[in-house]
């Protein structure tokens, strides 16, 4: 099972700052026992119009695989549950666009979601619209040799709202309406499920026979409970609500024991990558940190 790492602490710097470069980034993470490093649309190179520079991707490849690496993952975040049809189909064609990068760069998989829990999008009506354009996405993914999959997800960091399938059962019912494929499966997450008020390994029993990829990750509530998540999901803003924080797994509270018996009950021997925590002057250590456990971790259940 290979382990590979996305890089958390570092996207203000990649995405906002661009005081790091990709090339830094591989760089910097040189020296710390990983197989790959997961991708994040928003620091790639692209035009205004979405389209990543070839020659950039090709690059990055190379410099991975002179580092015996690889990336395994790009993670984009689609938007499927914008009111308009044209404006989801526009979605489509920007998650089509990630699905080419990723391919571009070597990678097996492209993360899609669903998109935000928007105000006036009902249960059923949103649910018909995810499926619908995720279904389009995997056509497209087949065509490339990429492999969708769909995270249980709390929030992309540039949305205003929560996801729309952070509920399980709204998760659930969408995996259960898209037809099988040996183009999509789940990438779990089980610190989004404790977010989402769920027990995380009654939600990996129930995806666990689509489970492809894991983000091994922590999360910690500073100075609030669930319900006072919830209550500032009603006032939307940009981001993460400030009492939601990262931290490095296997310092916390998520049950990875459970999670590793039930990976190999299933032979699972897909990717597991590491989201560390937020801050970056300690980002290297607690990733390094990171890399120990899960080696760890699977190296006590017999999957590594």
């Amino acid at each position: 099972m290979p382990l590979c790492v996305f890089p958390k602490c570092f996207l203000p710097q990649l995405c906002e700052q661009r005081s790091m470069s990709v090339e830094q980034l591989l760089d910097v993470l040189a020296g710390v026992d990983l197989d790959g490093v997961e991708f994040y649309w928003p620091f790639l190179p692209q035009d205004s119009d979405g389209r990543t520079d070839k020659k950039a991707l090709h690059r990055y490849r190379e410099l991975a695989e002179r580092q015996g690496r690889r990336i395994p993952m790009l993670c984009y975040s689609p938007d499927f549950t914008k009111l308009d049809r044209a404006d989801r189909q526009r979605e489509v064609s920007s998650q089509t666009k990630a699905i080419d990068a990723a391919a571009e760069l070597g990678a097996t998989y492209c993360r899609v979601l669903s998109g935000q829990a928007r105000p006036g999008v009902a249960r059923e009506q949103g649910i018909w619209w995810v499926v619908e354009c995720i279904q389009q996405a995997i056509e497209h993914a087949a065509r490339r040799g990429i492999v969708l999959v769909m995270e249980n997800h709390y929030k992309d960091g540039y949305w205003q709202y929560p996801e729309f399938a952070m509920p399980m059962g709204i998760y659930l019912e969408i995996l259960d309406r898209i037809e099988p494929s040996a183009h999509f499966g789940v990438n779990f997450d089980p610190s989004n499920a404790v977010i989402a008020g769920e027990d995380p390994l009654v939600f990996l029993q129930a995806v666990k026979d689509r489970v492809r990829t894991l983000h091994a990750s922590e999360r910690y509530l500073k100075g609030g409970t669930l319900a006072d998540l919830r209550a500032m999901e009603r006032d939307p803003h940009k981001g993460y609500a400030q009492i939601l924080e990262h931290g490095a797994p296997g310092r916390g509270f998520i049950d990875y024991e459970g999670i590793f018996a039930i990976l190999r009950e299933i032979g699972f021997d897909g990717w597991i990558s590491i989201e560390d925590g937020s801050d970056p002057k300690t980002g290297l250590a607690d990733i390094a940190e990171s890399a120990a456990f899960l080696r760890g971790m699977m190296n006590r259940y017999d999957i590594a």
